[in-house]
């Protein structure tokens, strides 16, 4: 489910910050601002969490990344300059740009290995 899961309830948090920024200022990046910002996040408690405490390897720890979507989003926004079709349009290829944009960090796991004899998937 994190294909289908992670784009609808991501797209929560830089939806609140898109409409302060557009509300007040009329600057369409609230959702790049949000996007990075959660990134940093994120890779502050893999370092510090898995890292740093857990001793886990960093290799497998990787954040999926939205900013491509959150451009895609702030740019519908920006062409538009309204809420319903950003609604509409934005928020249907945010969803639709996640899978091919985290493909290139997941994409060596679909590749079949030879470990000991055996091929693994």
């Amino acid at each position: 489910f994190w294909m289908t899961v992670t784009p609808i309830v991501e797209v929560c948090y830089p939806g609140a910050v898109m409409y302060y920024f557009w509300t007040f200022y009329r600057q369409p990046f609230g959702a790049t601002l949000c996007i990075t910002g959660l990134l940093v996040g994120k890779w502050i408690t893999i370092v510090f969490a898995w890292y740093w405490w857990a001793n886990f390897p960093a290799n497998f720890m990787m954040p999926a990344t939205m900013v491509a979507s959150a451009l895609l989003l702030d740019a519908t926004l920006l062409l538009t300059r309204t809420w319903i079709i950003t609604a509409i349009i934005g928020v249907w290829a945010f969803a639709m740009v996640f899978g091919p944009t985290n493909y290139a960090l997941f994409g060596y796991s679909h590749q079949p290995v030879v470990v000991d004899g055996q091929l693994l998937s």
